[in-house]
Formats: C-alpha cells, sequence, structure tokens
C-alpha cells in the first residue's frame, strides 16, 4: 500500500500559469484508504519487481488511476519503492481536473514523474496537449514538451 500512497504523493506538485491551469496540480487525499484493482499481480521476490496487470485501478479519496499495467521496481539495498512503470492508457483523475498519456514513470529516487505520448491535460474547460509532460515532484515544477497546444477558456465561456 506504500506504493500507491507514494504515487498519489503528486498532490503537492504545483506549477501555476497565467490562467487556470496548473501544470501538475492533480490533488488527493493522502490520508484516505488506498484500494487497487487488477485482473493480475505478479511478484518476482529475487528481482524486486510486481506487476499489476489488466484494468488497473488505483483509488485513493478523489484520485483515480487507470492504466492495462503498473510494474513496481524496488530499490535491491533498502527494499522501498523506486521506480513505478504505468502503461497502457494511463489516466489520472480527480473531481476537478484529469490526465492522459500512453505511459509515465515515476521515480521515486529522482522525484520526477514523466508522462508521455499524447499527454492531455484537462481542468474543467482548459486543456494542454504535449508530446511529453515532466513533473518535478520535489520542486514543484512542471514543463510540458512537444507540439505543445493550450485552450484556454474563462469562467462562463
Amino acid at each position: 500500500m506504500r506504493l500507491i500512497a507514494l504515487l498519489l504523493a503528486l498532490a503537492p506538485v504545483m506549477a501555476h500559469a497565467q490562467t487556470d491551469i496548473t501544470l501538475g496540480g492533480l490533488s488527493a487525499d493522502p490520508g484516505a484508504p488506498i484500494e487497487v484493482a487488477a485482473e493480475t499481480l505478479t511478484v518476482d521476490q529475487a528481482s524486486g519487481v510486481a506487476v499489476y496487470a489488466g484494468n488497473v485501478v488505483i483509488g485513493q479519496g478523489d484520485m483515480r488511476v487507470a492504466a492495462e499495467q503498473v510494474t513496481v521496481e524496488l530499490n535491491p539495498e533498502t527494499g522501498d519503492i523506486a521506480r513505478l512503470v504505468i502503461s497502457g492508457q494511463v489516466t489520472f483523475v480527480t473531481a476537478t481536473e484529469a490526465a492522459e498519456a500512453a505511459t509515465a514513470v515515476y521515480d521515486l529516487t529522482t522525484g520526477s514523474l514523466v508522462l508521455e505520448g499524447s499527454v492531455l491535460l484537462t481542468q474543467g474547460a482548459s486543456a494542454i496537449s504535449a508530446d511529453r509532460m515532466v513533473i518535478d515532484v520535489a520542486g514543484g515544477t512542471a514543463r510540458m514538451e512537444g507540439n505543445v497546444r493550450t485552450v484556454f477558456r474563462q469562467a462562463g465561456q
């Protein structure tokens, strides 16, 4: 369960633009219970890898993460979670925003979350799309790269 709590620790990542769009602002309730559903779970103790596969849904509070597969890689020295590799129609959703990508990699050792492949971030009526979104979890910054397109909608439009 510590794995999911770390994944959902994206909450404090905030990089404000001059609009109502907040890059990396996906939020969750870290005190809420965590639930993971998948068709299969495979654990390889020798390699320190666990794989949730088939319609994976991770929930905590109003945050949902859905994908076809989530691979958990452990640090062989400490046994702590080192990296999450999320693939196959990746979706992060809260009550107020959503992000979609082909893949996402959350590296806990560097504090980076990288979403790649037709990334789409929507917040209300506004949206940003790009090839790649890089979030510095520790620094609270985010960057959209490659074919960046933005649609800004003001309240009431």
